[in-house]
């Protein structure tokens, strides 16, 4: 989230994406191919999958100790290793190595792209096997609890049975909590962090504000942008920057921004930039287009608005936990208004009508929902803590 690195300038783009669609098909990471296929919550089949993973840390003898990081919205494998579009460092480096609150000197930590995005699963841009061309919006849509069913398979072909933990932030957390309903006797230990166990209707309008602004884009072509050899930049660059604003507070604004003028004195009285708010969202809008893809961003956005775990459960989340032996680890952030600490308080009271083991901290912070992301000292102590209770009682 930061601006360490300049976006690429015009006369790399085009190499910038061949490298990205070709890590959208062959990626730079490890990966499993499964070729059993996976009947999806649509009631389509995907004959074959291909899972996209990067692993820090070894699996110790007993295979006991794998902690599975599941990606945000935007995010990919790369958690704690160098992006190998933008070269940027991994997401989740301040959380994920040695000594760390995930610490590979003790965990194998696994992180997989989920299925339907762009670094190596199956998605989008991946070649549909009965046409030879990218599955474009051919790709039937896919949803978090088939994103978990894909990280299942992918665990049982690397000869896991029972992941130590599941952790990850925002639609992260939300495949942590269909993880700990969905497959009980095999998680041990659940760290949601900045999520909520269904999508709000203010959520939902956000991303449908960039849906629209990607199909409105003539480049988007009806979703055959790929073949075509295009790319809906300006409607993909929009739909980052109105979904970058919620992932800020105001707090956060005002001290990083105000309403600070970019490199001029006073107001141009025209519609260019003006502010730093202003360019610092377009900066945000061009540097994502160069690394996740359109549809992509149609498709997962699309898989947390469907997500609403009590509707499995006649409305009733309690039962989706119902006799569970997981131990649970929640987070919020207090300036969150994407995933405000309602709706952690929710899953809790949930969790303690089923009987279920959980602790609750909410961070005291104006950094908004992207604290997750962030160098968040009383985060990274709360989740160490946990999971070395945790460890103590598995046995590793």
């Amino acid at each position: 989230m930061g601006r360490e690195t300049p976006p690429p300038t015009n006369d790399n783009t085009d190499t910038v994406r061949e490298l990205a669609l070709r890590e959208a098909r062959t990626p730079s990471s490890q990966s499993v191919h499964i070729s059993r296929g996976l009947r999806l919550d649509c009631g389509a089949m995907l004959p074959e999958l291909v899972m996209a993973y990067e692993q820090y840390g070894e699996l110790n003898e007993e295979r006991t100790n794998a902690i599975l990081v599941c990606q945000a919205l935007t995010g990919d494998q790369y958690a704690a290793s160098q992006h190998p579009v933008t070269g940027k460092p991994g997401w989740w480096l301040t959380m994920i190595g040695p000594g760390k609150a995930l610490d590979t000197d003790r965990y194998c930590v696994i992180c997989p792209n989920v299925l339907g995005s762009c670094l190596g699963s199956t998605g989008p841009l991946s070649i549909n096997p009965d046409t030879g061309r990218a599955y474009g919006l051919d790709l039937p849509v896919i949803t978090i609890r088939d994103m978990v069913n894909g990280q299942k398979l992918m665990i049982e072909e690397l000869g896991i049975d029972t992941l130590f933990a599941v952790v990850g932030g925002s639609m992260g957390g939300m495949q942590v909590l269909q993880w700990a309903a969905s497959y009980p006797e095999h998680v041990f230990a659940a760290v949601p962090i900045a999520t909520g166990a269904r999508h709000s209707p203010q959520n939902i309008a956000f991303h449908e504000v960039g849906r629209q602004a990607i199909m409105a884009d003539p480049n988007w072509s009806g979703g055959n942008y790929a073949d075509q050899g295009l790319v809906p930049s300006k409607g993909l660059g929009v739909a980052r920057m109105a979904a970058h604003i919620t992932y800020l507070s105001e707090e956060g604004l005002q001290r990083k921004f105000g309403r600070n003028l970019q490199d001029k004195e006073e107001v141009g009285f025209t519609f260019g930039t003006d502010f730093q708010i202003e360019s610092y969202l377009q900066y945000q809008g061009m540097a994502f287009v160069d690394r996740f893809d359109a549809n992509s961003y149609l498709y997962v956005t699309r898989a947390m608005d469907y997500f609403d775990l009590a509707s499995d459960y006649d409305g009733v989340l309690g039962k989706a936990f119902m006799g569970t032996k997981t131990r649970f680890c929640l987070v919020s952030f207090s300036s969150d208004w994407l995933f405000p600490t309602e709706e952690s308080r929710s899953v809790v009271h949930a969790l303690n009508a089923a009987g279920a083991g959980v602790s609750f901290v909410e961070v005291q912070t104006d950094k908004g929902h992207d604290s997750f992301l962030l160098d968040m000292p009383e985060m990274f102590e709360t989740v160490d803590g946990f999971l070395q209770s945790a460890a103590r009682a598995r046995g590793i």
